[in-house]
């Protein structure tokens, strides 16, 4: 049985914020009622379309960060990570000693958070996947200095109500976000790849992104249920000159394994970019530069 938290406030109403609303909502964990989001005005796009969802319609919304933060008992910063020092200026006055925050901002560290709210606030940085939505996530997170050992059990009760919680050292959360937090993406287009090869051979694209999409669920449930390697789950798929090696032999041919692992590289070198931006000299700058 979960421990729950009677409040739960978000700083920011984007993409990942509506995920985690949608996730505590859909598993029952909290109501709409005691669950308030912000963003910089009533009238963002970001908080009429959680407003629009049937899911998210008793949700409360303010354009004030204040009130967010003065009701409720769990505060999630999920603001872009350039807007940071400019929202924790405006809400440390009003930071209560017992209350949780939790930021998903890439790159924004502990130390930048305890900094910029009152001495001894209880911090901890996360970074889920949008999968919560379906209570499927995975949220990989750090505690800050002040998480006593009944503040961390609320905070992993909470993380594994929506998919599965996992504390890391701070120092790998840069990476974990290319691994974790961009990894649906890359599952999302190997499943589209998948399925438009089921096209290419002769199957309806409907049919054949369900099929992929079960084929990905249960390949998954294998891994995770019996603890065996994917290497030897492959080869046990792999018959002596059957389809499956055939199909494997030509991704080794085209460097399959090499460009997943450079496309995570990739992915935590601009997370470490994000980072070093962010935490560097503490200046508000935009870190969605294009490259």
């Amino acid at each position: 049985m979960a421990q729950r938290v009677s409040s739960m406030g978000f700083l920011g109403s984007g993409q990942m914020a509506r995920a985690l609303v949608k996730g505590f909502i859909r598993s029952n964990y909290i109501s709409q009622e005691n669950i308030i989001t912000s963003a910089t005005s009533e009238r963002s796009f970001s908080l009429q379309k959680m407003k629009a969802d049937p899911n998210c319609s008793k949700v409360n919304i303010t354009a004030n960060n204040v009130e967010v933060v003065e009701n409720s008992e769990v505060v999630w910063i999920a603001t872009k990570p350039h807007a940071i020092p400019r929202v924790m200026r405006e809400i440390a006055p009003f930071a209560k000693p017992n209350q949780i925050f939790i930021s998903v901002a890439a790159g924004t560290t502990i130390k930048t958070l305890e900094e910029g709210l009152p001495t001894k606030s209880k911090v901890v940085r996360t970074m889920p996947n949008t999968p919560v939505i379906v209570q499927k996530g995975v949220t990989i997170y750090a505690l800050g200095n002040s998480i006593s050992d009944v503040d961390h059990t609320v905070v992993k009760d909470m993380l594994d109500v929506v998919g599965v919680g996992m504390e890391m050292q701070e120092h790998y959360m840069d990476i974990m976000t290319a691994l974790s937090g961009g990894g649906p993406s890359f599952m999302y287009l190997m499943m589209d790849a998948l399925a438009d090869g089921g096209v290419y051979a002769g199957v309806p694209k409907d049919i054949a992104l369900k099929l992929t999409a079960h084929t990905m669920i249960g390949s998954a449930e294998m891994v995770l249920s019996n603890g065996v390697h994917p290497q030897e789950l492959k080869d046990s798929v792999c018959s002596p000159a059957g389809t499956a090696i055939q199909g494997i032999r030509l991704l080794e041919r085209k460097g399959f394994r090499g460009i997943m692992m450079d496309a995570v590289h990739a992915a935590s070198k601009r997370a470490l970019e994000l980072s070093k931006l962010q935490n560097g000299n503490g200046e508000e700058r935009d870190v969605y530069v294009k490259r």
